[in-house]
């Protein structure tokens, strides 16, 4: 078994101890440095994190190969990765970048396929002059999302 299968291993059976806590990313350098990112049906706290640390470090041997070990939750602007990350942030404001476009909406549904946006607009009215308030809704593919951002309101 190699080092980072090893490792996987051990933070695998540490993830099944807090069923609500997932992996969203796990990589160990050249130099042997174990950076994972977490996130979580309802946040990540620290001892999350501390928790799945000891479930790593406290079963492997420094003396076979030495190592640096981060366990972090995935940040605020980070971009959403998993199923489970849109699923947790429906109602919120999304930017969300695609090959043809930029959408800032707000996210109201996440399948298994798909997302679903929607947002007012104001367009021109189509009998008269001026504008109108209208309400828009996209359906977009996880295939052709290149980023996902929450936005964060004060």
């Amino acid at each position: 078994m190699t080092f980072k299968e090893k490792v996987y291993q051990l933070l695998q059976e540490g993830l099944i101890e807090k069923p609500s806590i997932f992996l969203i990313d796990m990589t160990i350098t050249e130099s042997f440095k174990i950076i994972v990112t977490l996130d979580g049906d309802n946040g990540v706290v620290l001892q999350d994190c501390i928790d799945i640390s000891r479930a790593i470090e406290h079963n492997l041997d420094r003396e076979e190969q030495d190592f640096s070990l981060e366990v972090a939750s995935a940040g605020v602007s980070s971009p959403l990765k998993h199923l489970r990350q849109y699923k947790k942030n429906i109602g919120r404001t999304l930017e969300v970048k695609t090959n043809t476009e930029t959408i800032e909406a707000v996210l109201t549904d996440a399948t298994d396929e798909n997302i679903v946006l929607e947002w007012e607009a104001r367009e021109p009215k189509k009998i008269g002059k001026g504008k109108e308030t209208v309400q828009k809704r996209v359906e977009i593919p996880y295939s052709e999302i290149k980023e996902a951002i929450v936005i964060i309101t004060f």
